[in-house]
């Protein structure tokens, strides 16, 4: 006789390790109202690693980083990589971005182009760290695992490892899928990560919705560098699972950080 299936649970995240994706107990929770452009907002991140430089000597200090989550929503961007800026193409691949309504940016990671729109997730997560680069290979592994395991919770089928030709290769890629649909998978997060010498920066980017955006204008962009690329890795967590939205995904990787540190909202001081 069979049992009839249960219900899913919305489980807790196992607690993790946290010497690979920070040692501490607690963590400041800045959730960015509103985007302060592509510029800006990339900017602030490293500003905020900056401030691990203070708090390494000074805790206490207004302008020292602590331990923290910064999460926002961006304008629609094309985050280019170092080695795209230097390509015969990038000023064309620049100005497909800006005719798709993108605006394009060089970031200081590494990797290839990636775009997101207002329909994803920006999540960085800054520590000050004595040692930053002893962990940092760790760190791929330990936030996909815990990235992977938020999407799971908010309904999206989801596996950790890169797809065949995606945009923006990496190793530690997350891409969902269709469970009744096996070809059908696109990459969901792109991860990158930044040090100096007191401290680190891991940023993730979370595609939920305007898959079909993001797939134009990198389909133009990677044409103009001339990449080869397969254009059906382009995505968003939305093309595997139509009812999840972007609150449910931010929602579901607050729930897990709160399994794994102590979070408190907090608001930056004007400077």
């Amino acid at each position: 006789m069979m049992c009839p299936a249960e219900p899913p649970v919305r489980t807790r995240a196992r607690k993790k390790p946290r010497h690979a994706v920070g040692p501490q107990q607690s963590l400041r929770v800045y959730r960015q109202a509103q985007s302060l452009g592509p510029a800006a907002d990339l900017q602030l991140g490293l500003s905020l690693l900056e401030g691990t430089r203070k708090y390494a000597s000074h805790p206490t200090h207004p302008q020292a980083t602590a331990p923290m989550l910064r999460i926002y929503r961006p304008q629609p961007t094309v985050a280019f990589g170092q080695r795209d800026s230097r390509l015969p193409g990038f000023a064309a691949a620049q100005r497909a971005s800006r005719d798709f309504g993108f605006e394009p940016v060089v970031r200081r990671a590494g990797g290839r182009a990636a775009a997101y729109t207002q329909g994803s997730i920006i999540v960085d997560h800054i520590e000050p760290d004595p040692d930053p680069i002893r962990e940092s290979q760790a760190r791929f592994s330990a936030f996909a695992e815990l990235y992977a395991h938020a999407l799971n919770m908010a309904g999206i089928s989801a596996r950790i490892g890169p797809l065949p030709h995606e945009y923006c290769y990496g190793e530690h890629s997350v891409h969902g899928f269709k469970p009744d649909e096996p070809d059908v998978r696109v990459k969901i997060i792109g991860t990158a990560q930044r040090q100096i010498a007191t401290g680190w920066l891991f940023s993730s980017s979370i595609i939920v919705e305007d898959g079909q955006r993001i797939r134009r204008v990198l389909s133009e962009t990677y044409r103009a560098m001339g990449l080869p690329w397969d254009p059906l890795t382009a995505g968003a967590a939305n093309d595997v699972a139509p009812a999840v939205t972007v609150d449910d995904v931010e929602s579901a990787i607050l729930d897990v950080y709160a399994s794994n540190w102590d979070l408190a909202e907090w608001v930056p001081r004007p400077s």
